[in-house]
């Protein structure tokens, strides 16, 4: 409602009340808008959709020997560099480091702070019980920890290390440890607790590092990167240079491991580290196992339409 463009077809919108049917729904769609396909830089019109989701994990506020495994706030010392604010044409990108003396260098990767965990100390929000766990926990950028009294805390993205994502099911993979098929979530959290002893140089293979805040409770979906609680089957995470945030999304792929079409509208509005590129969609499964079944599976072929006001161009 801030941008120009979108001005019109969200005073239209309004109008519509809070609680419009899926016909007046579709017929407001197909004539106010128009579908803009999305386009690698190669010129081709398939890319990856993967998945994520909302996890729950075990934790709590005091460490003990069933608790071990710090989840961090940001770091005093994490600087965030808006490279638009120097140069314009970068404008939306930033980069991550820290000073020594007078210059800034890359932060600490994650196995840099592995080896220094006492440095990170006093930003510690909760212990978890799991470590596996607690690294896609990282993955996903939010989630929720259950705590021994049964008490639910709500953790959101604060900030990352500046590091890219590593996949560390590719990892195995190239070392012989596990073929390609097996490389799921499931399948890598097997291999982890099968084999503790290798467990910290398995996540060293991802040099990112998420940050978390402590957020409300509430009955919705964790927030994303617009501000909005995202919405279980219809929120999808994306490379903003490539889609515009707050975009209404047709996505066309399958369900995964499956040739199911999964053909619906959903919105642009969260991103990740791992989501880069033209035609590169994150699909919301929202909250829970099932949730976190389907999105570790999905990694399915697909193509993508922006919806944009008739009137306007996108840039």
């Amino acid at each position: 409602m801030r941008q120009p463009a979108w001005q019109a077809p969200c005073d239209a919108a309004r109008s519509l009340g809070g609680h419009p049917s899926a016909a007046a729904v579709r017929s407001f769609m197909e004539a106010r808008f128009n579908p803009w396909r999305v386009v690698n830089p190669d010129g081709t019109y398939e890319g990856l959709v993967t998945g994520y989701y909302e996890p729950l994990i075990k934790g709590s506020r005091i460490r003990s020997k069933s608790y071990q495994w710090p989840v961090l706030g940001v770091p005093e010392d994490l600087l965030t560099i808006e490279l638009g604010d120097i140069f314009p044409e970068l404008k939306g990108q930033r980069v991550r480091g820290r000073l020594v003396g007078n210059k800034v260098v890359p932060y600490f990767s994650r196995s840099d702070m592995a080896r220094q965990p006492d440095k990170f100390a006093g930003k510690t929000i909760l212990y978890a019980e799991d470590p596996i766990e607690l690294f896609f926990l990282q993955v996903q950028g939010s989630g929720r920890v259950q705590l021994p009294d049964g008490g639910v805390v709500r953790l959101a993205y604060a900030d990352t290390n500046g590091y890219a994502y590593q996949s560390i099911g590719r990892w195995l993979v190239d070392r012989g440890e596990m073929k390609m098929e097996q490389a799921s979530m499931d399948g890598i959290k097997n291999w982890a607790r099968a084999n503790p002893a290798r467990l910290q140089e398995l996540l060293n293979a991802n040099p990112s590092y998420i940050f978390f805040r402590e957020v409300a409770s509430s009955a919705g979906g964790p927030v994303g990167a617009i501000g909005q609680p995202l919405t279980e089957g219809r929120s999808m995470a994306v490379d903003p240079r490539s889609v515009p945030l707050g975009a209404p999304v047709f996505l066309s792929t399958t369900y995964p491991n499956s040739s199911q079409p999964l053909r619906r509208l959903v919105l642009a509005q969260d991103t990740g580290s791992a989501i880069k590129g033209g035609v590169r969609g994150d699909f919301f499964w929202g909250f829970g196992a099932e949730a976190g079944v389907q999105a570790g599976r999905m990694r399915q072929k697909g193509e993508m339409w922006v919806l944009w006001p008739r009137d306007q161009v996108p840039r």
